[in-house]
């Protein structure tokens, strides 16, 4: 155990926390989902899935009216991790999910309220069964479908200092809500000095969205992919207990933005399924298996 010292008793007497410019702490929560798009007409096909992200619509100032990822800031003696998991089941009345955090965002006007950071998580769950609830500063909740294409790549050299440059456009829609979809340009900027890596994004173009959101879905999107292509058990948050191979390898193509060979694919995830005996109900004469996680896998 730490012992203090009568000095450091005396100085912590006399210090006092006002003296200093604090910022406030906030979260932001990029929750992602896979759900379907439309209704199923051929039972032969799999059904239009889309890659999903949660969005409110803000009833308060500053932005209001405008969409924005859920959010809170921290109550007192809240941790970040805390306040995240609070807001995560505010907005979407689910108690566990996966909940990692993806970067923190703290750039001088970034909210025209004064200085606020925000500890950006990522969320990862199947919201098929799971209904959404608008919390007490937001109107409305939707699920937006997300895309994100690369429009132009840049690298350039100056000694030992090396810039990669990346324009990307960031597409959400809503088949509800048209008149609510974004086209939104963000630039990546990524400058390595001796083998070190620093990322930094810019707003370029769009508007719609609060603060500086566009920016953090560009992020927390990339880190989705990145984390991915290394961690086969991600994907699985996003599908139910039981699952068809197919049903699998389409979210992670979706999540990955590019197709998979299947052998490949089955060879990579063979650990961490187990056939079961059960089949897809309602499908016609050559139903497909049904498969689960492999409890040992994920925690071995």
């Amino acid at each position: 155990m730490y012992q203090m010292t009568p000095e450091e008793k005396i100085y912590l007497d006399q210090y006092d926390i006002e003296d200093y410019d604090r910022p406030s702490i906030a979260t932001d929560i990029a929750i992602f989902s896979i759900l379907e798009e439309g209704e199923q007409e051929n039972f032969r096909k799999l059904p239009e899935i889309a890659l999903k992200i949660l969005l409110i619509k803000r009833a308060a100032y500053p932005y209001k009216d405008c969409w924005a990822l859920p959010g809170g800031f921290c109550r007192p003696g809240e941790d970040v991790l805390e306040t995240a998991k609070r807001e995560l089941y505010e907005e979407t009345s689910v108690e566990s999910a996966y909940l990692q955090l993806a970067g923190i965002f703290g750039e001088k006007d970034r909210d025209p309220r004064g200085w606020i950071i925000s500890h950006t998580y990522m969320a990862l769950f199947d919201g098929k069964n799971h209904k959404l609830r608008a919390g007490s500063d937001a109107w409305e909740a939707k699920w937006f479908t997300v895309e994100l294409f690369i429009k132009e790549q840049k690298k350039t050299t100056v000694q030992d200092q090396v810039c990669l440059s990346t324009l990307y456009e960031l597409m959400l829609s809503n088949d509800e809500e048209s008149e609510f979809n974004f086209h939104i340009q963000v630039r990546e900027k990524k400058e390595f000095v001796q083998y070190h890596e620093k990322v930094r994004y810019e707003w370029i173009a769009g508007d719609g969205l609060a603060f500086d959101h566009g920016k953090i879905i560009v992020h927390t999107l990339l880190q989705l992919r990145k984390q991915a292509k290394y961690d086969l058990r991600l994907a699985f948050d996003f599908v139910p207990e039981y699952f068809t191979l197919a049903q699998l390898q389409r979210t992670f193509e979706l999540i990955l933005d590019e197709k998979l060979i299947t052998p490949n694919f089955r060879r990579k995830i063979a650990d961490y399924v187990l056939e079961t005996d059960k089949f897809v109900e309602g499908e016609g004469h050559r139903p497909a298996k049904l498969f689960k996680r492999n409890v040992e896998a994920f925690y071995s």
